[in-house]
């Protein structure tokens, strides 16, 4: 590895640079691609650590639009792409943060901290790219993996002929697969698990601690445990539905933050989580509402 600027690591992958941002890739931070081929170049997810220090690029993909991805376009004046399930959410930093469906006042919090600490301004000049859609630099392309669950427009690359696949926010840590947003889909994020299991690559690149991991064995070792996650959720809420339970009082028990954990986006989110979590399982048979409000396991 070298060291290219203040925080960020950089290590090669065939022709892919990864781009790893400070603190392991951890959030704030975040990794990023630095693409080559022979006729142009294009970066994935400017992260945080790329701010006043991006590399020289033809174009930009965006995987999603979430602000730890994007912290670092205000570095280029070329063109951006993004899945056109978050496209508007790229162009207007309001439609960004209404995304995160927070009360009025966090709300509001969070538009100063996407301006100042990560630099969203908005990007009303991207444009929306499809699941397949191919950039072609010359002697190399990158394919696009529509991903949806985290986001709508959630996306990875398949670089070729590398054999690196970019996962993004599947990012195999032990946190789990998050699905909190207002246009998050916990049913989306099994199934685009499941079609990352079926591509078979060289390495795969995550967006955040876990870096990039080599071979189809190793990485669907870990993607097994990341999407167990969502199981080991499943048995939380049955346990706790052992008598009838109102979601407020699911809120509380929380599925997927730790006690210690505070902040605004925690009933959101876990209020989203919980109607997903008791949707599928009423689907399944596995819980039934008891009486109106209260549901229980059955």
């Amino acid at each position: 590895m070298n060291q290219p600027a203040t925080g960020c690591t950089t290590a090669e992958y065939g022709r892919v640079s990864v781009l790893f941002g400070a603190e392991r890739g951890a959030y704030p931070y975040g990794n990023s691609l630095l693409v080559r081929g022979a006729t142009a170049s294009l970066v994935v997810d400017p992260s945080l650590s790329l701010v006043g220090a991006a590399p020289p690029a033809d174009l930009v993909l965006v995987s999603h639009a979430h602000e730890d991805h994007i912290a670092g376009l205000g570095g280029y004046d070329v063109p951006v792409h993004v899945h056109q399930g978050d496209l508007e959410a790229l162009r207007s930093r309001d439609v960004l943060v209404a995304g995160f469906g927070l009360p009025a006042e966090a709300a509001e919090e969070l538009d100063r901290t996407m301006r100042d600490r990560f630099h969203v301004q908005g990007r009303p000049d991207a444009t929306g790219f499809e699941d397949g859609a191919v950039f072609d630099l010359g002697g190399r392309t990158v394919t696009v993996v529509h991903l949806p669950g985290h986001t709508a427009g959630h996306s990875g690359f398949l670089i070729e002929p590398d054999g690196f696949l970019f996962v993004a926010d599947i990012d195999l840590t032990s946190f789990g697969p998050y699905y909190g947003d207002v246009g998050s889909s916990l049913v989306d994020f099994e199934a685009s698990m499941r079609r990352c299991r079926e591509i078979d690559a060289r390495w795969y690149g995550t967006s955040h601690q876990k870096g990039v991991i080599e071979g189809p064995a190793e990485f669907r070792r870990r993607l097994d445990a990341f999407t167990d996650v969502v199981e080991q959720r499943d048995a939380t809420l049955l346990a706790f539905l052992g008598e009838p339970r109102t979601v407020e009082e699911i809120v509380e028990h929380r599925l997927v933050y730790r006690a210690h954990v505070e902040g605004p986006q925690v009933g959101p989110v876990e209020r989203r989580r919980a109607e997903q979590h008791l949707d599928r399982l009423t689907r399944r048979g596995m819980v039934t509402e008891a009486e109106e409000g209260r549901f229980r396991a059955t």
